[in-house]
């Protein structure tokens, strides 16, 4: 009589493409050896990176991924076998993260979550929240800046500006009419993105900005004489105009989202999470994401 292997389910892809390629997959159940820890997955949230990486095998290459793959970043769980075992946590495993299971090398980012923050909103922080924070660190922010925020309403959008008011900064967030009411409520002024964004904001005393979408925002503010090394971009490629400054979520500061996070069960921020999916409607989830029209992050539950 043959022993049955143990199963979980994983999203993995086969080939590269849209949403159409992603599959909900049973696997060999992995399980946690020395110096690893298993976290039995309840959500993941989505980023930009994780279709990109599914879908261009250039951008899969650069952060050497391989098929066939599995698929996202960011997690929340609960530890069920190693160290720590029934401990809360989140955290990132690049290719790894909409599983059942996700087992996590030492080194590899792994945090606890404080009471008071579901893991549903846990599971949107690792990409966006050290994204949001890594660009406000290089850009040097302080209190009294007036910061132009591109792309204000995406998923790194609302940690930007969150953090940028928390800092005491004046915060301008581009993003188009319909989200301005949304934006308002998060503490940012809005305005529209676009040609002549330079002159809408003329003479609000801009002195630095983010662009965490393409480069518009960071040329609008060389435009308006905001010092390059006070201008950041997450999504310009290695080389962004003008030396602007290229950043990434690597760069934020020791201790960032411990930060965040407990600023969240503080209530002194807030996740808008725009929609959540059960893991069998994973294409769903990402299609709505990549069209870019929502506001806050898109999570997956398992």
């Amino acid at each position: 009589m043959t022993e049955e292997v143990p199963v979980s389910r994983a999203v993995v892809y086969q080939k590269f493409g849209g949403p159409e390629v992603l599959e909900l997959r049973d696997v060999p159940e992995p399980h946690a050896g020395p110096g690893e820890v298993r976290v039995r997955v309840t959500a993941a949230g989505l980023n930009p990176m994780d279709w990109g990486l599914a879908a261009v095998p250039e951008a899969a290459a650069r952060f050497g991924v391989t098929l066939p793959s599995g698929f996202g970043y960011d997690f929340a769980g609960v530890i069920d076998e190693g160290p720590g075992a029934g401990d809360r946590v989140y955290g990132g495993a690049l290719g790894r993260a909409v599983a059942d299971f996700v087992v996590v090398k030492a080194g590899e980012p792994l945090f606890r979550t404080p009471d008071g923050v579901s893991d549903e909103v846990a599971s949107t922080l690792p990409v966006a929240g050290s994204s949001a924070a890594a660009a406000l660190a290089v850009a040097g922010l302080r209190a009294g800046d007036t910061v132009l925020v591109g792309g204000a309403a995406g998923g790194v959008g609302i940690f930007a500006v969150q953090l940028a008011k928390l800092a005491g900064a004046t915060v301008i967030g581009t993003a188009g009419e319909g989200t301005f009411p949304f934006l308002r409520e998060l503490g940012a002024e809005p305005v529209t993105y676009g040609p002549g964004l330079a002159d809408r904001v003329r003479d609000r005393g801009v002195t630095a900005a983010v662009d965490l979408f393409g480069t518009e925002t960071a040329e609008a503010a060389l435009e308006l004489g905001v010092a390059p090394e006070r201008i950041a971009t997450i999504a310009a490629g290695p080389t962004p105009p003008g030396g602007v400054r290229a950043t990434g979520g690597a760069e934020a500061e020791p201790g960032a989202l411990a930060k965040i996070a407990d600023a969240i069960a503080a209530g002194a921020l807030t996740v808008p999470v725009a929609a959540v999916f059960p893991v069998e409607r994973i294409r769903d989830a990402v299609a709505l994401q990549a069209g870019r029209h929502v506001h806050g992050k898109v999570v997956v539950t398992l």
